[in-house]
């Protein structure tokens, strides 16, 4: 059997190209503890320089045997460059990821500068792609994300005044949410120029448990599909929470493939979307790297490939607490029980 490099493995899965076995890679972050440890920095520091950021995702990507790196860690680089104070907790010995205190009390009042790519930290994720490219680029795959419209907006807006504007006020949450599509287009465009192979789309705060189905067809899928229309590169889209009653208009928004968490039913989705559709999850990100058993890890990757996935992945963030152990048995045992044909990708 031909042996692929990492990017040939994770690019081919894309291409739905014959593969020789299942990659081992992410859409979300993905940085863990101990490679911040090896490093001597605190976790706080990962997301404040290009060099920290970049060999932090670097290390996880070694010492775990991933296929890919993927950058930024947090949700608030671009509320951040939007101008809204953040709290960076740089003085934490704990894993607190950046947050935002104090949101736009209304779409109305959001402002978006022109310049925003020179503010912030959006410089920071620039750089550490450019470094990510250089030092493993020809033999990893590099990977980003951005969060979708409508779980944007909730980062910048109050998402209890966001959620009642889309009953009662929906023509300025749909201002706004045009507004942030666009700059999600060009967003996305920059980053695949700075050195990502491809692109996840998060909204993650759409799922049927969230916002109903009609209003998923109405608020949601529509600006999808002008993303994904205008993304000509490798593109997922991620949604989290129960996603059963939304999964064909997911299929339909124009993305490569389709992720989904472990609220999930897998095997309901693949005979919903059909073999021809990428399908990507949906491990939990926080417990099977850190508390599960070899023998749990083994049945729930056996689990997530009978259900129909072309690649096992964390249906979220990867907490950076992992049990070392854990967290190779993953990724080993993704890429021994991978080796036959997925739904929409065969093996060389």
């Amino acid at each position: 059997m031909a042996r692929l490099t990492s990017k040939q493995r994770v690019l081919g899965l894309f291409r739905r190209d014959p593969i020789d076995t299942m990659p081992c890679f992410s859409g979300q972050g993905m940085v863990t503890l101990p490679a911040i440890h090896c490093l001597g920095i605190r976790f706080p520091q990962v997301h404040l320089t290009a060099e920290n950021m970049a060999e932090s995702a670097k290390k996880s990507m070694h010492m775990f045997e991933f296929d890919s790196v993927v950058v930024p860690f947090d949700m608030c680089t671009i509320p951040e460059a939007f101008g809204l104070p953040i709290s960076l907790y740089a003085n934490s010995e704990d894993i607190l990821y950046p947050t935002i205190p104090g949101k736009w009390p209304s779409p109305e009042e959001v402002t978006i500068p022109g310049d925003y790519l020179k503010m912030g930290r959006m410089p920071v994720v620039d750089k550490a792609l450019n470094l990510l490219r250089e030092e493993v680029g020809e033999d990893k795959a590099i990977g980003s994300w951005i969060l979708g419209p409508f779980t944007l907006a909730g980062q910048i807006v109050e998402l209890d005044i966001l959620m009642k504007m889309t009953i009662r006020g929906r023509a300025k949450v749909e201002s706004l949410l045009d507004e942030l599509t666009e700059l999600i287009i060009d967003l996305g465009r920059h980053y695949r120029l700075e050195g990502a192979d491809y692109m996840n789309l998060r909204e993650m705060g759409t799922g049927s448990d969230l916002l109903s189905p009609r209003m998923f067809k109405m608020l949601i899928l529509p600006r999808l599909q002008r993303i994904f229309d205008e993304w000509d590169f490798p593109k997922v889209l991620h949604i989290c929470g129960f996603t059963d009653l939304i999964i064909e208009m997911m299929r339909d928004s124009g993305a490569d493939a389709i992720s989904v968490d472990h609220n999930n039913t897998l095997a309901e989705t693949r005979k919903k979307i059909g073999d021809r559709m990428l399908l990507f999850g949906d491990y939990n990100g926080f417990t099977l790297p850190k508390k599960a058993t070899k023998e749990e890890i083994k049945e729930y990757i056996q689990g997530c490939i009978d259900g129909g996935v072309d690649a096992v992945w964390p249906g979220c963030d990867i907490w950076p607490e992992v049990n070392e152990e854990n967290l190779l048995t993953i990724n080993r045992k993704i890429r021994e029980l991978g080796r036959g044909p997925s739904p929409a990708v065969g093996r060389l």
